[in-house]
């Protein structure tokens, strides 16, 4: 497996709120995480690092070797735990009051990749040159759009977008989504923050995690389009991919 991470500032915002990073073990197994913070300079970047920090931490102490199983467990208790690690701070110091962050994680093997998320930023896998959506945000345009009482098209441009139903650090219980799909060799996963998804269109994206270029370069064309659309956000893109291909790009 190789994978590659990149965030970017964006054209408007004058600081980079979200973090990302991928974390290989021992036996080649990866940890992917991006998380996109909110509460203001100083609070959202502060929270979003310490969701990053805190899984990273707790995979570099795991042994390796995961089953599904094991690796749902694993990603359920360890966002806990940055939760609360997050929620504490942000009690303890004034300045940090009401931050909190998005959160899409995943551990990937060469036979199944698990995935858990909380808020909206996203996970998709690329498989037979086709793109999947595989997480469904918790945003409250998302809830208007599944009980009908708004249309896709109407939720593009809905003024209340940005409000997120869940997010990590702002209660002391959080509610995970974390669900487990078999990939083949080849295939890849795309992790983002709505700074890339706000901007570029489900064909867009498969257009370019179909082309032939290299991982690095795929995630610096996602941000170049989000940027050239307009990059009124932070821009944070995870990729990993299949192939037999050891080592890093990270």
């Amino acid at each position: 497996m190789q994978a590659v991470t990149l965030t970017d500032q964006g054209q408007v915002r004058a600081y980079n709120e979200d973090s990302t990073n991928a974390v290989q073990n021992s036996l080649g197994e990866y940890l992917v995480v991006v998380a996109d913070g909110m509460g203001g300079h100083q609070a959202g970047d502060v929270a979003s690092a310490l969701a990053v920090e805190s899984l990273q931490l707790s995979w570099e102490e795991e042994e390796a070797g995961f089953r599904p199983g094991r690796a749902e467990a694993w990603l359920l208790h360890t966002i806990q735990q940055a939760n609360e690690t997050i929620l504490t701070l942000s009690k303890e110091k004034p300045q940090y009051a009401g931050m909190g962050t998005t959160l899409v994680a995943a551990v990937c093997t060469s036979e199944f990749i698990t995935i858990a998320h909380v808020g909206d930023s996203r996970a998709y896998l690329i498989g037979n040159n086709a793109l999947s959506q595989k997480t469904s945000d918790h945003s409250l345009v998302n809830e208007l759009v599944k009980n009908g009482q708004l249309s896709e098209e109407e939720a593009e441009d809905h003024p209340r977008k940005n409000v997120l139903l869940r997010a990590l650090g702002t209660d002391l219980n959080v509610k995970v989504d974390v669900h487990t799909f078999e990939w083949d060799e080849e295939e890849a996963a795309l992790f983002c923050s709505d700074g890339l998804t706000n901007k570029l269109s489900d064909a867009q994206l498969e257009v370019v995690m179909n082309s032939d270029q290299l991982l690095e370069e795929k995630a610096a064309e996602l941000i170049r389009l989000a940027n050239e659309a307009g990059g009124e956000d932070n821009i944070t893109v995870a990729i990993i991919e299949n192939s037999s291909s050891s080592g890093s790009e990270v």
